[in-house]
């Protein structure tokens, strides 16, 4: 008899966990409370009829290497990836931006006498990606698949950005480039292990690069869709789900859910210390997200920042660290690190009449209420004067209304949860079968369990392994 699996949840990692099972004859039902699968990969015409905007995620440096989607061969059900000029800038007062170049030599380049400390730092994903990128998005507490990479990449990743950035770069560019890499972890860059984050976005933007995929976002959810569509998949939009007893039987039931939600749905049925475990979990740094429609291009002072795919705006590294620290005490500074996309300067099909799409958001506390919205607009002033002056139209999205569009984004917070202390390998409880659950033959493939937030769909397709891991040992 076919063995049956029920999947919560149609985010990035439930779509691909499914198609993971259904590749090997499973028979999948995936069920979705909102109208449309995707979670926070969704796209959407926010700003008017014909202007595709990301309603999540936007730039994608894991989902372009990302071993779960090349095993499932998204590209060749439509997905195409568009790269633009650079992966990345980081633009600076009163000189040019710091550029993340496609290559790891011409970024070198313009640090001057930081240039080889540049290549060193960034050595093992630059040059081994492919590996690092298995290395990383599985449980860090295993041994990895690939040993020499990832022994040289511990011996960076183990500092906090801060001491790692001012230890090894002299120059303002170098350290801003890098250090606004590591924010990309919502983490204070005081604290340990923030300079992993540093190392390996650098690393992919080297190598892989910051590509988006054109027609947006929502792209990579129709590629998987069509995944499922082929081997029968079956999936209820609008189905939300209150409780497990709801569900028909089956062999494995996997949740694209983070713990509040995991409590919420199955609490009666997960042992009192499992519990335990899931009550404890924090959730980390909001966002405050902002979309803009512009009459043309953004008037970066560096006119060549215009050609970046990602933005970090913000200033110095000083200011930088600044910024993070206070987020991380629950204040929201007057200069906040906005991470912006100009995803319509490479992918001109989401956009028409010489208008540019922004997307942006600012990390702020988990589920500010402040007004947020014109301090990051005074933020693209600073490094691109005449800024206001291009608004058509603006759509502001705080971390309360992100969560009520998607349950998953608790106080705003993308990434699932709070990387802060042992959450990092830990997730979602000090365990080393970080998918099962207390329950036999219940599972958690959200970001809340390893690698964390993004779209790669690796939580989603190791949480399938490790059913496929059950059932080889006789478990149901």
């Amino acid at each position: 008899m076919n063995r049956t699996a029920i999947v919560v949840g149609s985010g990035p990692n439930g779509l691909t966990a499914a198609a993971a099972l259904a590749s090997r004859g499973v028979e999948v039902t995936v069920y979705e409370q909102a109208g449309e699968p995707g979670g926070g990969a969704r796209s959407g015409e926010l700003l008017g009829s014909g202007l595709v905007s990301d309603l999540g995620a936007a730039a994608h440096p894991f989902a372009v290497g990302s071993p779960a989607f090349r095993s499932l061969d998204l590209e060749s059900h439509g997905l195409e990836w568009v790269h633009p000029r650079y992966p990345m800038a980081h633009p600076l007062s009163g000189q040019e931006s710091a550029i993340l170049h496609r290559d790891a030599a011409s970024t070198a380049a313009q640090f001057g006498p930081d240039a080889a400390w540049w290549l060193r730092v960034h050595a093992p994903v630059t040059e081994h990606p492919m590996d690092m990128l298995e290395n990383i998005t599985g449980p860090l507490l295993r041994l990895p698949p690939h040993l020499l990479p990832m022994a040289s990449f511990g011996l960076r990743a183990a500092w906090p950005a801060t001491t790692l950035a001012r230890s090894v770069f002299k120059t303002p560019e170098a350290r801003a480039l890098f250090g606004g890499s590591a924010a990309h972890s919502m983490l204070p860059l005081t604290h340990p292990f923030s300079a992993a984050f540093g190392v390996v976005f650098g690393g992919l933007g080297h190598s892989s690069g910051w590509p988006v995929a054109r027609g947006g976002t929502g792209q990579i959810v129709t590629a998987l869709l069509a995944v499922l569509r082929f081997h029968g998949v079956r999936i209820h939009t609008g189905s939300p789900v209150t409780d497990l007893r709801e569900l028909p039987a089956a062999d494995a039931v996997l949740l694209d859910l983070t713990p509040r939600q995991v409590l919420d749905l199955a609490g009666t049925q997960l042992s009192t210390r499992y519990r335990g475990w899931l009550r404890r979990w924090k959730y980390g740094t909001g966002a405050h997200k902002v979309d803009y429609l512009l009459d043309g291009p953004v008037p970066w002072t560096d006119e060549r920042t215009a050609h970046a795919g990602t933005v970090h705006v913000v200033g110095s590294f000083e200011e930088l660290v600044h910024a993070e620290h206070l987020t991380n005490r629950g204040q929201v500074p007057d200069r906040p690190f906005v991470l912006a996309a100009q995803q319509s300067m490479a992918d001109p099909t989401r956009v028409s009449g010489g208008r540019q799409l922004l997307w942006s958001y600012a990390h702020v506390p988990n589920g500010s209420r402040a007004d947020v919205g014109p301090l990051i607009d005074a933020q693209f002033e600073r490094f691109a004067p005449g800024f206001r002056d291009r608004i058509i139209a603006r759509v502001e999205t705080p971390p309360d209304a992100l969560e009520a569009w998607n349950p998953n984004l608790v106080g705003g917070d993308i990434g699932g949860g709070s990387l802060r202390g042992t959450q990092q390998f830990l997730r979602p409880a000090p365990t080393l079968r970080p998918y099962n659950t207390s329950h036999a033959g219940l599972y958690i493939c959200s970001s809340s369990t390893p690698p964390g937030g993004g779209v790669h769909g690796m939580a989603g397709w190791n949480a399938a392994r490790a059913v496929f891991r059950d059932w080889g040992r006789g478990r149901r």
